[in-house]
């Protein structure tokens, strides 16, 4: 399933190299003085509109080429009138009618999840007239000097003229690619990958990013990066069987080869074997909290232990690292310097808010300042490994803090109305979610009570030695296991219960489950399982 937009490239009869680029809307404003005062800098884009579907057949604007597109999408069952009407409006014309449309390309998103992917109509047309403050002419080498030269605060460009005009110029064709799988270059360099992995719901993929600038002569000798390739991959954390795909990926690039990783989780690591056996001479790049996380037999290679205030060159570009704990202790985040983006790994997901590691030194305080962080680096994009590249930075960052600010403000008063176990607090936390997703709450709920305690506002008769003590007991009180809860949460939730009480929990009767127990692959820890019988 797919949604469908139309975006129009409007020529400039006077200089066909021109195309009109209109000011993109930003998200609306969160009414808090403090969040408002973070704002994402302009951004550009084509005129665009939804493509929606038609119930019954209609008069059609005359659409010349559009039978190019009849094997991916029959245009006569969507409304093209209304969709060029709304861009039309867009850039101040109203309802132009002499306008000879042609079609251009139609262009697939790749699954980015959890939701439909954008599929794009693009259609071209010489534009006449004056149009709105809010639009501008451009050309390529405009564009790609914003895009490729990006300075923090500076003018954007968007993903639509990135894939429309500009797609010509791109490296991406150069990335030799199976053909199972879809590729997004945006911004300009930057080559995104879904791959199906072992991560949890809503999303079934990890984003596999490819830095390959191309045969670019560099002397690396006497350089300050900390270390240096002519291509480099990061997070290849697919599953097994994807790892033919990934290991025709690797053996792709230059044999060398740096490999990135933000952090230690499992669907960020697990092709690090096939990457490995596809290149044995490729080197680790990871936090040492991180590698020591990483299985002997995931990577036995080459490796650079970082801390997160390097820089890598890869094919004479530069990337800075850095360090961004909050998920777990060891996470990195990596800023592409010349596009001004930044790879977030799993501070910032696509749709939702990731949850913290309470078992790898997940930490709400650490979290807040990374988030800062990353918002005084002012940057272009945030790109991060599950979901789509988010186009309004400082906006979606101050939606992360504003959301776990007001979920600690309800944690606080159900503490203060009486709440003083696990259970207590997410029963009034979490009382109009599911009690199957209460698990995946119960992590964040001790860090939001940790992060209380750290900044001294929890009451004085809130007795943290009980809460604590009231862990252990939190799932015979929820009552049940779904089998939609992952494994990693549950070995993150569990890292503080003891083998007698999973003992205890192997008794209880459970009706229509059992519990069991395993060792944690990366920490001797404990995890419960309770699929239905």
């Amino acid at each position: 399933m797919a949604t469908y937009k139309l975006a129009a490239i409007f020529r400039n009869p006077t200089n066909y190299d021109e195309f009109l680029l209109v000011k993109q809307n930003p998200p609306p404003k969160y009414d808090d003085q403090e969040y408002d005062s973070y704002v994402d800098s302009d951004l550009w884009d084509l005129p665009s509109a939804k493509l929606s579907s038609l119930s019954n057949a209609s008069t059609q604007v005359v659409l010349k080429g559009a039978d190019a597109c009849s094997q991916k999408l029959n245009l006569c069952k969507f409304d093209l009138n209304s969709a060029l009407a709304e861009v039309l409006e867009q850039v101040g014309l109203g309802s132009v009618s002499d306008i000879e449309w042609k079609f251009l390309k139609f262009v697939e998103e790749p699954n980015f999840g959890p939701g439909f992917t954008i599929e794009t109509v693009y259609v071209t047309g010489d534009l006449v007239g004056t149009v709105k403050d809010h639009c501008q002419w451009s050309c390529k080498e405009t564009c790609f000097n914003l895009l490729l030269h990006a300075k923090p605060g500076g003018d954007r460009i968007g993903p639509l003229a990135v894939n429309g005009p500009l797609k010509d110029s791109l490296q991406h064709d150069l990335l030799k690619l199976p053909p199972t799988l879809h590729c997004q270059e945006y911004p300009p360099g930057v080559n995104i990958i879904p791959m199906g992995s072992r991560t949890a719901k809503p999303y079934h993929t990890t984003n596999l990013i490819i830095f390959a600038p191309g045969n670019i002569p560099v002397n690396y000798e006497g350089s300050h990066f900390v270390a240096q390739g002519d291509a480099m991959i990061v997070d290849p954390g697919c599953r097994s069987e994807f790892n033919k795909e990934l290991a025709e990926i690797v053996a792709a690039l230059p044999q060398k080869l740096l490999v990135f990783v933000t952090h230690h989780h499992r669907d960020h690591v697990d092709g690090l074997a096939a990457v490995q056996k596809s290149n044995p001479k490729a080197c680790l790049v990871a936090h040492e909290k991180t590698m020591d996380r990483i299985k002997k037999d995931d990577w036995s290679s080459d490796y650079a232990i970082v801390s997160g205030t390097e820089e890598i060159c890869i094919g004479g570009e530069r990337l800075r690292i850095i360090f961004a704990p909050g998920h777990t202790d060891g996470h990195l985040a990596l800023l592409h310097v010349s596009t001004n983006s930044l790879i977030v790994g799993d501070h910032c997901v696509g749709q939702g808010s990731a949850l913290l590691d309470i078992s790898s030194g997940g930490n709400m305080s650490d979290y807040f300042q990374t988030t800062y962080k990353f918002m005084d680096l002012s940057p272009n994009a945030l790109i991060s490994m599950h979901g789509r590249t988010n186009l309004w930075p400082k906006h979606m960052l101050c939606g992360y803090l504003k959301n776990r600010r007001n979920r600690e403000d309800t944690i606080l008063k159900a503490i203060k109305a009486g709440a003083n176990t696990l259970f207590d607090i997410v029963a009034y936390t979490y009382a109009d979610v599911d009690r199957s997703i209460w698990v995946h709450a119960a992590s964040n709920v001790r860090l939001h009570v940790d992060h209380l305690d750290h900044h001294k506002k929890l009451p004085k008769d809130f007795s943290l030695e009980n809460f604590n003590n009231s862990i252990s007991q939190f799932t015979i009180q929820v009552g049940i296991f779904c089998e939609e809860v992952s494994v990693d949460l549950q070995r993150a939730f569990f890292l503080k219960v003891d083998l007698w009480i999973l003992r205890k929990l192997h008794k209880c009767a459970f009706r229509g489950c059992y519990v069991s127990w395993c060792c944690n692959c990366f920490r001797c820890r404990y995890a419960v399982l309770c699929p239905k019988q």
